[in-house]
């Protein structure tokens, strides 16, 4: 019964996670249910930068309650920090409501954490279980987990296209491949991400302005880079402008705390971050339409794979239906990672 109720509180506590992923970056996406030993429920994510973490949250909800924590059990689908940042340590939160036991999804790979947290909750005579829901929390951290363990924002590469791999016809045109849902679930990618990177060559020939339109951005629009220069007038204003190797622009902007960047380039730009490894999830959204030929534009503009064995191959993590369209989430194999 014990598994079985983990499993639960912690889809649960994922659930909520998921609900604020757009909210709370740089900080992680953190979701907390909270049982009293009498059998009532608190739950908490995480809020805005500055705000309180999921546990706070769900502490505060039973406090308010007048809820009776002593012997309480917490599902957390990442580590409590156990460093003062913006808020106070949550692992010292647990212990000081006098919780008896803790259940944690995903250790914090964040320097400042590092199971500090848990061992915090250990030391206090609390009971702690890692591990539970693992793999479903380090799908959904994802972004997270790759900026604190390697330094660079998460690289999520979108491209649209007909089912026979065409992106645009031979004259250029290409609005729309996709439907509305497709276009709205985009946005809602633009909404998770800190930065959106493109190329000059499709702030010329598209103008696009890079905005969320589509769906609820809490925190407003992402920062807009121009790999290049935008003419001026350019719908993409304000921009920032890069000029030099995409792996220092990866490296800059995570330093100045950007977890995710979504790339909207057009074939030579996802070309140049293919061919250079720097792409960590291929967002593919395809239309069940098909150009019929050899002419249509593709994918990738430049030289492929030479030979099968050359092929890189991943793993397809997620398939949806969007209207009539279908979004193909693809991560690199093991043998890609870098």
């Amino acid at each position: 019964m014990t598994i079985e109720l983990d499993t639960s509180r912690m889809r649960q506590a994922l659930a909520l996670a998921a609900g604020v992923r757009a909210l709370t970056p740089p900080n992680p996406w953190v979701g907390c249910v909270l049982e009293t030993a009498d059998g009532q429920v608190f739950t908490g994510a995480t809020a805005a930068a500055g705000g309180p973490h999921a546990e706070a949250s769900a502490l505060a909800a039973a406090r308010a309650a007048g809820a009776d924590l002593r012997g309480a059990t917490a599902w957390v689908t990442l580590e409590p920090c156990a460093h003062h940042g913006r808020t106070p340590p949550c692992a010292d939160a647990l212990v000081a409501a006098g919780v008896g036991r803790v259940v944690i999804a995903l250790e914090d790979p964040d320097p400042q954490v590092a199971g500090a947290g848990a061992a915090r909750l250990v030391e206090a005579g609390i009971e702690v279980l890692i591990g539970v829901l693992a793999g479903e929390a380090r799908q959904l951290l994802a972004p997270y987990l790759h900026h604190r363990r390697t330094g660079r924002p998460y690289v999520v590469l979108k491209m649209a296209a007909t089912l026979d791999g065409g992106t645009a016809a031979p004259d250029g045109t290409s609005q729309w491949i996709t439907g509305p849902e497709a276009r709205a679930d985009a946005h809602a990618l633009r909404a998770e991400s800190d930065a959106i990177i493109v190329g000059a060559g499709t702030v010329r020939a598209d103008d696009p302005a890079l905005t969320v339109r589509d769906a609820p951005a809490p925190r407003g629009d992402p920062q807009r880079i121009v790999l290049g220069d935008a003419p001026e007038g350019a719908r993409i204003h304000p921009c920032r402008s890069h000029h030099g190797p995409i792996g220092e622009l990866l490296d800059e902007l995570g330093a100045d705390g950007c977890v995710q960047v979504l790339v909207e380039g057009g074939a030579t730009v996802a070309h140049a971050l293919h061919h250079e490894g720097l792409v960590d999830r291929y967002v593919l959204y395809l239309a069940p339409a098909l150009f019929g030929g050899d002419d249509a534009r593709g994918l990738f503009a430049g030289p492929g794979a030479p030979t099968i064995d050359a092929v890189r191959r991943g793993q397809i993590v997620s398939v949806r239906q969007l209207g009539p369209d279908l979004r193909i989430d693809l991560v690199p194999g093991a043998e890609e990672a870098r």
